[in-house]
């Protein structure tokens, strides 16, 4: 039952007019590469990096970041918002394979809908990324880590 409400909770988070207008354009999307899946949304710093003050997160259980990060963006329907998913994906790269593919497939949905901005397709391309991002949230529930991170 809590993936249902989760599901529907992201899908109507991410058409919600004001999310609407949030969706970034192409230019300002960003997109993750294998150089830099180890990257952290602003670009220029390794994953396991942090800023000055801050503490440096551990990855344990593998997963637990990414996991930690999609249940927020879910929670908070920021999924669409630039560079959540991007964060999502860099934290991946600790992750075991059934986390990292699916942050990976999330991205890859987010990179698809970025690119179908303002056409017919952008409403499909964005029900895909809220698809994947449940997906992501199931196998972190499946596999304990939806409540860590």
């Amino acid at each position: 039952m809590p993936f249902v409400l989760l599901l529907a909770g992201t899908v109507a988070g991410c058409s919600h007019p004001s999310h609407q207008a949030a969706t970034p354009s192409p230019a300002a999307a960003p997109s993750v590469s294998p150089a830099m899946a180890g990257q952290t949304a602003a670009g220029n710093a390794p994953a396991g990096a942090t800023p000055a003050g801050e503490v440096a997160s551990v990855d344990e259980p593998p997963g637990a970041l990414t996991c930690g990060k999609a249940v927020r963006a879910v929670r908070d329907a920021s999924l669409m918002q630039p560079g959540v998913i991007a964060d999502i994906a860099g934290a991946a790269g600790t992750a075991d394979a059934p986390v990292a593919d699916a942050a990976q497939a999330l991205s890859a949905a987010y990179t698809k809908a970025v690119a179908a901005h303002g056409t017919d397709a952008e409403p499909d391309a964005v029900a895909a990324v809220s698809a994947a991002a449940a997906e992501l949230v199931a196998i972190c529930d499946d596999s304990g880590l939806a409540t860590t991170g």
